[in-house]
């Protein structure tokens, strides 16, 4: 399992001393390791991200209804689904570092499990769970505040940016495109390299784990553009 001092560091990393610190080593194990290890079946941090996902659902949720009253009930799940998506999840584990921290199975980290988003942005939820289930409401609320849902302007600019740009791309009455323009990597880690390409003209580009987060960087490189 995770070593004490690991813990204490992990524990100063996100501002919370857990009382009991068996939840926070369940929250970062992940199943490839406790199936190595032969531990019980629920040995991983599944349910905790199960109850996780749920409590950052309702606090997200209470957050924007509060934070954007003229907005509807369509446009605030767009919002919420936008900032709390995988994607951005995993983005938010890696500002603390929680990668860092993953216990996981040697078939897994051979493949590059440790810098998979969707692993990450689990491993997320579940620390959430267990600091619902450690600190309480107050505990976990406060956790999402200063971690999930920070610099929001910046945020939805980037996770919308595909389709704010081509919003703004027909009202200008010019033709978007994507093109993929390299590969690298092996097959289980490759990272997509793409451009957007306004009227024939190379406007942006970005690199990403999937064609879609490169697109997503490449919009967001032309409207960085379009915003100076």
């Amino acid at each position: 399992m995770v070593a004490d001092e690991k813990i204490t560091e992990l524990e100063g990393r996100i501002g919370y001393t857990f009382h009991d610190r068996e939840l926070l080593k369940l929250a970062l194990t992940h199943s490839s390791y406790s199936n190595e290890l032969k531990i019980n079946r629920y040995g991983n941090y599944e349910r905790l991200e199960f109850l996780g996902d749920a409590v950052l659902e309702l606090m997200s949720s209470q957050f924007f209804y509060k934070e954007y009253p003229e907005m509807s009930e369509g446009e605030l799940t767009r919002l919420r689904s936008s900032i709390v998506c995988e994607m951005a999840l995993a983005s938010c584990a890696r500002q603390i570092g929680l990668q860092d921290y993953i216990l996981l199975g040697k078939g897994e980290e051979g493949t590059g499990g440790r810098a998979r988003d969707s692993i990450i942005s689990d491993v997320l939820e579940a620390v959430l769970g267990a600091l619902y289930l450690d600190g309480g409401f107050d505990t976990a609320n406060e956790f999402v505040l200063k971690y999930v849902l920070t610099d929001l302007d910046h945020k939805k600019l980037f996770y919308d940016a595909k389709t704010i740009l081509q919003e703004l791309m027909q009202k200008e009455g010019k033709e978007l495109v994507y093109e993929l323009v390299g590969e690298s990597g092996p097959d289980h880690d490759k990272r997509f390299r793409v451009s957007a390409v306004v009227d024939g003209t190379t406007e942006g580009t970005g690199e990403g784990k999937s064609k879609k987060a490169a697109e997503q960087m490449a919009a967001y490189e032309v409207l960085l553009k379009e915003n100076k």
